[in-house]
């Protein structure tokens, strides 16, 4: 269950990593909202097991970094791992909603905030739960 604003870039590579890795499917639900890391990791679930009720809110944008200072060498290593950071996250969202890396690159340049509709719409989840459905 999914109700974050985000949060670190490492988190988010360690439980995307995390949730690869292991074999049994990882069913995602967001429940209020899943913005920045927390929509990656919403998207990451298993595809047709992936959920949001009708009035979340599903936010992506590209990594953000606080001010970083130092020679311009550092600056530039530092400007070079936002860039493969970023690179990564389109990547993340491309192979989870089925667009490609390079519409990921446009949607995430600024935020884009989806509906839980909008999200099925673009692939991040399968399905907005607005009824509780009969147990078999």
């Amino acid at each position: 269950y999914i109700n974050s604003p985000g949060g670190s870039f490492t988190a988010l590579t360690a439980i995307y990593d995390t949730m690869r890795y292991i074999k049994p499917d990882v069913q995602t639900f967001c429940l209020g909202q899943a913005a920045s890391a927390a929509a990656v990791l919403l998207a990451a679930g298993t595809k047709g097991k992936r959920y949001a009720l009708p009035n979340s809110r599903i936010l992506i944008h590209q990594p953000y970094t606080e001010g970083t200072g130092g020679q311009i060498s550092d600056l530039e290593i530092q400007a070079n791992e936002i860039i493969r950071m970023r690179t990564l996250l389109e990547t993340m969202v491309a192979e989870a909603s089925g667009k490609t890396p390079e519409e990921v690159s446009r949607d995430v340049e600024r935020d884009k905030i989806l509906t839980a509709a909008d999200a099925v719409e673009y692939g991040i989840i399968d399905e907005v739960l607005d009824t509780l459905k009969p147990t078999v």
